[in-house]
């Protein structure tokens, strides 16, 4: 059987933007409950988008495209078939190709190491929105993997 859908409470806008994506980013950076200092990364990360030489522009346009670039629209989930396990390809629902999307900026701005958080996600957020980056070649990974399963796609539920 499956499981029950889970109500998840609603994400209300952020401050400054007045965008429940960017509240949603501040809520993934967030680490022990210290909201103050994630909203103080993500605004100063803006900060530097707009204050950029290179790729520089409006933040909020700069983020949601890079979010548009970094999310997938197909993955594989693993399918119990008579034993044997198939990687099946699926499609990415909204919110999921969201939360992965934002996942995947965060991951690929914390590995930067030996420098702030906030310049680290900038630079991360200024390459998604050119389609360059690790998490667009995440995002190209999950998809060549999607790609190189199709032949499972009949086992889809």
């Amino acid at each position: 059987m499956r499981r029950p859908i889970k109500n998840r409470p609603e994400v209300k806008s952020d401050i400054k933007y007045g965008s429940v994506e960017v509240e949603r980013l501040i809520n993934y950076i967030m680490l022990r409950g210290q909201k103050e200092t994630a909203r103080k990364i993500v605004y100063a990360a803006f900060e530097e988008i707009k204050n950029a030489k290179e790729g520089g522009g409006e933040p909020l346009e700069i983020f949601e495209t890079a979010l548009r670039n970094a999310g997938p629209t197909m993955e594989v989930r693993s399918r119990r078939v008579g034993g044997a396990n198939y990687q099946v390809p699926r499609e990415v629902r909204p919110e999921r190709k969201l939360a992965l999307a934002l996942r995947w900026i965060i991951g690929a701005a914390r590995s930067a190491k030996g420098i702030p958080m906030h310049k680290a996600l900038a630079t991360e957020l200024m390459l998604a929105a050119k389609e360059e980056g690790a998490a667009v070649k995440k995002k190209e990974d999950v998809h060549k993997m999607a790609e190189a399963n199709r032949a499972f796609a009949h086992f889809a539920w």
